[in-house]
């Protein structure tokens, strides 16, 4: 049987996630014991079906949501954010929205973390490690400060500006529009 778009896609995507560690399984052999992150392919959620639901120490934490190569990225964001409000309330999970979205063509992957005080996709490398999204979860919930690294630096101290140029206060001031 020939290849399609959509399925050399998903063949991509499986092959980045199980190189950043997590493990990939189908829906009707999924194993949460399996391994510290599980990607679920084809969840079924109230809102329609996740292309992958990724699973931290056994709790949902975000979607991944799969295109064909050459689909423009930018408009399949608010697919991925319906899909992480839709768990059943039968699946354990992190909070909701779900907090970590993607969507990627295999080739494409862009990456938005709902608990920022403006989300927005932005392009990424590759999938992140179950551990950094653990780590991002604990840290932030555990360290008592509750706050991404982009709400944190939205905390910071007025700039002193003696002998700093006109550019130089522009790039600072505007250094969240650059993350």
């Amino acid at each position: 049987m020939p290849s399609t778009p959509e399925s050399l896609a998903r063949e991509n995507i499986d092959a980045q996630l199980a190189a950043c560690g997590w493990i990939v399984q189908d829906r009707a052999r999924m194993n949460m014991y399996a391994g510290r992150g599980i990607a679920v392919r084809e969840f079924p959620l109230q809102t329609g079906f996740a292309d992958y639901l990724l699973f931290v120490d056994r709790k949902a934490v975000g979607v991944i949501e799969a295109k064909a190569e050459g689909v423009t990225l930018s408009g399949v964001a608010e697919q991925a954010g319906q899909y992480s409000i839709g768990l059943p309330a039968n699946i354990p999970h992190v909070t909701l929205p779900l907090p970590f979205l993607y969507e990627s063509t295999g080739v494409e992957t862009y990456f938005r973390d709902e608990r920022d005080p403006q989300p927005w996709s932005r392009r990424v490398f590759t999938f992140h490690r179950p551990e950094t999204l653990a780590d991002w979860l604990e840290t932030e919930s555990g360290a008592g400060t509750g706050r991404t690294f982009r709400a944190r630096l939205q905390q910071y101290p007025l700039l002193n500006t003696i002998g700093l140029w006109d550019a130089q206060i522009e790039a600072i001031n505007h250094r969240d529009s650059a993350l």
